[in-house]
C-alpha cells in the first residue's frame, strides 16, 4: 500500500484540501404542483484533512450549476488551494440517469469551465485518474454515507427544495459529529475530537425534539416530516459507523485486552440525531480463558456495565497509553 498523499496528512484548515463529488438523482416537487416533481443532485464537498463534510443541493447537470454549488461552498467555508474529482466513470453501466452524470461530468467542455472558472481564484482543480474510485476513497465513503441511507428513507416520497435542503444540511451536521479520536489520554476527560471540531471549535448537537415514531406519517405538517427522515437516516447510519468500528476478522492472532483508561464509544439504541454516548474503561472483568469480555464504563450520566460486544475502542495515537484494540 502506498503512502497517503500530503494533502491527507499536512496539517491545514479545514477544506484548504478539498475532495468532490455528485451523487442522484433525486427529486424534489413544487409546493404549488404536488404532482410535478423535478430531478436534482447531491454535491458532497470533503476535506481531505479533517474529514469534515459539507452537503449542497445542485439543480442539474450543467456546468453553470455545479459552479453555482462550488460558489455557495466557497462563500460559507472558504477558498480551497486544491480541490479534486473523480471521472465519474463508476457511474458507467447503472442506470439512465447515472449514464447522464458520467458523461457530463466527462465532457472535455466542463472539465475545461471548471478549471477554468477555479483558475481564476487561485484553485487548482484536479481529475483523478479514469477508473480509479480508490484515488478518491474518502469522498466515495462520504457518497455511501449520504446516497445509500438517504435513498432508502425517503422511498418514493418527495419533498420540496426547501424541505430537501433542511434535510441535506441536517445530514451534513450528523456526519460532522462522528467521533475520530480522544482529545487527551487523562483518564477524567470524555471528550473526543468530532470533524465539527474544527469547523465551530465545539462539537455539533441538535436542538431536543420529541420521538414522532409512533405518529402516522399522514398526521405529521412538513417540518416534522423533515426531522422524522432525519431519525430514520441517522438510525441507520449511525448503526453502520458503530459497526465499522467493530470489524469482524477471523480470530487468528492475539490481540490485546481493554486497558482501563481506554476511550470508547459505547452502543446505545434510539439515541437522538448526534448524539453519541462516550466513556472511559473504569473496571475489567476477565472471562474463564483470561480475556476481558465485561467492563465497566465511565460516562457523563454515570458508571455502566457492558460487555465488549457493546462498546467501540475509538482510534488512539501511538503514543498513547492505552491499548488501540480489543478483544
Amino acid at each position: 500500500m502506498g503512502d497517503l498523499p500530503p494533502e491527507r496528512v499536512s496539517p491545514t484548515l479545514p477544506f484548504l484540501s478539498t475532495g468532490v463529488d455528485l451523487c442522484g438523482p433525486l427529486y424534489y416537487r413544487h409546493p404549488q404542483h404536488r404532482s410535478k416533481t423535478t430531478k436534482c443532485y447531491v454535491a458532497i464537498f470533503v476535506c481531505l484533512s479533517v474529514k469534515a463534510v459539507h452537503i449542497e443541493l445542485v439543480g442539474d447537470l450543467s456546468t453553470g450549476s455545479f459552479i453555482a454549488a462550488l460558489r455557495r461552498f466557497i462563500a460559507r467555508r472558504g477558498k480551497p488551494r486544491l480541490i479534486e474529482c473523480d471521472n465519474a466513470t463508476n457511474f458507467k453501466g447503472a442506470t439512465r440517469e447515472l449514464w447522464e452524470l458520467e458523461q457530463q461530468f466527462n465532457s472535455q467542455q466542463m472539465k475545461q469551465a471548471i478549471q477554468r472558472s477555479c483558475a481564476e481564484d487561485s484553485i487548482e482543480f484536479k481529475f483523478i485518474s479514469p477508473r480509479s474510485p480508490n484515488f478518491g476513497g474518502l469522498w466515495e465513503a462520504a457518497v455511501k454515507s449520504v446516497k445509500t441511507h438517504l435513498r432508502v428513507t425517503l422511498g418514493n416520497s418527495s419533498l420540496t427544495a426547501e424541505q430537501l435542503t433542511t434535510l441535506l444540511t441536517q445530514i451534513e451536521s450528523c456526519l460532522n459529529s462522528r467521533p475520530l479520536t480522544q482529545l487527551s489520554a487523562d483518564p477524567e476527560d470524555l471528550d473526543v475530537l468530532t470533524p465539527g471540531h474544527f469547523l465551530i471549535h465545539r462539537p455539533l448537537t441538535a436542538v431536543a425534539e420529541p420521538s414522532l415514531e409512533s405518529i402516522p406519517s399522514n398526521r405529521l405538517d412538513r417540518w416534522q416530516i423533515v426531522q422524522e427522515y432525519l431519525r430514520r437516516l441517522w438510525k441507520r447510519w449511525n448503526t453502520e459507523y458503530l459497526s465499522s468500528l467493530q470489524p469482524r476478522t477471523k480470530w487468528t492472532t492475539e490481540k490485546d485486552n481493554i486497558r482501563i483508561g481506554t476511550m470508547v464509544l459505547v452502543k446505545e439504541d434510539n439515541l437522538p440525531p448526534l448524539k453519541w454516548r462516550y466513556g472511559r474503561v473504569t473496571h475489567i472483568f476477565n472471562g474463564p480463558d483470561g480475556k476481558i469480555r465485561v467492563v465497566i464504563v465511565k460516562t457523563k450520566d454515570g458508571e455502566f456495565r457492558r460487555a465488549i460486544s457493546r462498546i467501540c475502542v475509538l482510534p488512539i495515537r501511538d503514543n498513547s497509553p492505552c491499548s488501540t484494540t480489543g478483544q
